[in-house]
């Protein structure tokens, strides 16, 4: 059994804290780029242009790409064969969001209470963590910060089986065509199909995490994607909802088995900030 100490998963995931807020990933940096000369629109070329120069900006001088540095998400896969020594992986993580938001100067925004004080909490915790047991002793951890515009838009239906993707397309391309400019596009859209209630919207989130415009491994769900990409990109929202082509960036499904009577579906929007990183320890 290979050990790790609490002390170590925060000392590295402290610094991926700050690698998430300031660093765009190389796959959406370079779609945006190509997008750029794509853009028919000359405010939305405009637009994605200084979207890129932000990131450069943010990545040089390490500022966060954004101000609404967000909710701190936890993708964790921990080996079978691996022990953390001296706390637990949740006591880990919360504390390396509290030293990661306090060191880069990053905008705390969790309240304790969602309803009523609405008092910050002053760590930006507790963080939002996902964990899965596979083979091995490692551990990895990926962050995906989530600012709260594109959360707000986004949505889930638990639709009869019987309706089909026809039924499922229209909801997609409806919850983007709401949310309008809201979420700051171009974004990336990630769709979750079945599971169940709770698992659906995990699966959307999820699905943000994919390289960027990867593909579905099955052909029937990627052809799904690039019919979905296609009409978002022809509804002219355009980046940061001032007309164009560019609305989305990609669609990324994730899919899993369901009961016989159900048919969940979610939509998790991300801004142009499709912030994440990740280490393995």
């Amino acid at each position: 059994m290979r050990e790790i100490s609490k002390e170590k998963i925060v000392e590295s995931v402290s610094a991926l804290c700050l690698k998430a807020a300031f660093e765009l990933p190389d796959d959406m940096r370079k779609a945006l780029g190509k997008a750029v000369e794509a853009e028919p629109s000359p405010l939305g070329q405009s637009m994605l242009k200084q979207l890129v120069e932000n990131y450069s900006i943010a990545e040089t001088k390490r500022m966060p790409i954004c101000q609404d540095t967000g909710v701190a998400v936890f993708f964790v896969e921990m080996g079978c064969e691996l022990c953390i020594t001296g706390g637990t992986i949740y006591e880990a993580l919360r504390t390396a969001v509290a030293n990661g938001w306090k060191e880069g100067y990053l905008r705390m925004s969790i309240v304790e209470d969602p309803l009523f004080t609405r008092k910050n909490t002053g760590t930006n915790g507790p963080p939002i963590v996902h964990v899965t047991q596979v083979p091995g002793d490692k551990l990895k951890i990926t962050i995906a910060p989530k600012g709260g515009g594109s959360e707000n838009m986004s949505r889930l239906v638990m639709l009869k089986p019987t309706v089909g993707a026809p039924v499922v397309a229209d909801f997609v391309v409806e919850t983007v065509t709401l949310a309008g400019g809201n979420p700051c596009p171009p974004i990336v859209v990630g769709v979750g199909i079945g599971g169940n209630f709770e698992m659906a919207p995990i699966l959307a989130k999820k699905a943000l995490l994919r390289h960027l415009g990867d593909p579905n491994p099955d052909p029937k769900y990627a052809e799904f994607e690039k019919m979905l990409l296609d009409r978002i990109n022809a509804t002219g929202i355009g980046p940061q909802g001032l007309g164009g082509r560019t609305t989305a960036m990609a669609v990324h499904i994730e899919h899993h088995p369901c009961h016989m009577a159900s048919l969940p579906v979610a939509v998790n929007l991300n801004c142009h900030a499709a912030r994440h990183a990740s280490l393995e320890l």
